[in-house]
């Protein structure tokens, strides 16, 4: 079947219309740098790589298929225009695994080795021990949101020898490197036993806030808390204050509430932060054009032969 798609930004990659023209044939493709210049070919475009705001929504008249740019969206995202349309949504979840587990690793290892300390004795020009390590093997990681990004978390803590908790509510069977598996109702139950806490789910309905001041306060006073899920999680103004209480060791952020971090933001300056700026997954950024490439190639071949598409996206849950 052939079908037209028009390709928007962000994240569009110039080889696209000539790579989906090679893959299927009498397929139209038109690519445009804005929305506006696209929206009289909007009119009879069966699919769209790209993000429609909703002010352009009505212009996409025969609109099937909605090939979102991210693979972690968000609720601003999914309107209710478009939620309640029989519009299919997919996202390109899968292309950040290795390296948002790396990056989450980097966290958990520089608390655990305590460089955090180090590198303020560094700029002090200060030769002194801070306090004893992390031994991990007799550490407990709880992992909330064990997919595709949390899998491969646990596989990497397992590998350094901690217990791994899973907090998920899509599984409900024993996952490989998931020691104990647990639904999200039952998370302040076990909060209080984990040495780091790590949060890899995309933004839901159930996780904005999910992080306030009384879960916040159910950490243990050595627990490490890292988050590069989405910055809708965690309250940041709960944060500082907790923090500064010094209920909890330590928070290793790549998410924010607020994005860009105001540069007059308490975070910036506490000893016990790490804070990078939404970075985690883009640092190979090549490796990452690839995987997005394949995604949105194999789905205009499943598109055109009427086949199940990969990523398929839940537009009530925004996942």
């Amino acid at each position: 079947m052939s079908f037209k798609i028009v390709i928007l930004p962000p994240y569009q990659e110039p080889e696209w219309p000539s790579l989906i023209e090679q893959a299927i044939e009498g397929v139209i493709v038109k690519a445009f740098n804005s929305v506006e210049a696209a929206l009289s070919d909007l009119y009879d475009a069966d699919a769209v790589y790209g993000t429609i705001p909703e002010k352009f929504f009505s212009y996409a008249k025969k609109l099937k298929w909605l090939a979102a740019p991210q693979a972690g969206l968000g609720g601003k995202w999914f309107y209710k225009n478009l939620v309640e349309s029989d519009i299919i949504i997919t996202n390109i979840r899968g292309v950040y695994n290795d390296h948002l587990s790396a990056h989450i690793m980097a966290f958990v290892m520089m608390f655990a080795r305590k460089f955090h300390r180090y590198f303020e004795y560094q700029r002090e020009s200060r030769w002194g021990f801070v306090e004893p390590a992390v031994y991990l093997p007799d550490s407990i990681v709880i992992v909330i949101g064990v997919g595709n990004i949390g899998s491969e978390v646990a596989k990497l803590c397992k590998a350094f020898g901690m217990k791994v908790f899973g907090v998920d509510p899509c599984v409900d069977e024993n996952l490989e490197y998931i020691d104990e598996l647990y639904q999200p109702e039952m998370l302040d139950s076990i909060l209080g036993k984990a040495d780091f806490v790590i949060i890899t789910t995309p933004e839901t309905p159930k996780t904005i806030k999910m992080f306030d001041e009384r879960r916040l306060r159910l950490l243990k006073k050595t627990a490490y808390l890292i988050n590069t899920g989405r910055g809708s999680s965690i309250v940041l103004d709960d944060l500082v204050k907790v923090l500064e209480q010094k209920k909890f060791a330590g928070v290793g952020l790549d998410v924010f509430e607020i994005e860009p971090l105001p540069s007059d933001h308490p975070l910036w300056k506490m000893s016990n932060v790490i804070i990078t700026p939404h970075i985690a997954g883009t640092m190979l950024d090549k490796n990452v054009k690839e995987r997005r490439t394949k995604i949105l190639i194999e789905n205009c071949k499943r598109f055109s032969k009427n086949e199940p598409l990969i990523n398929v996206v839940d537009k009530r849950n925004w996942f």
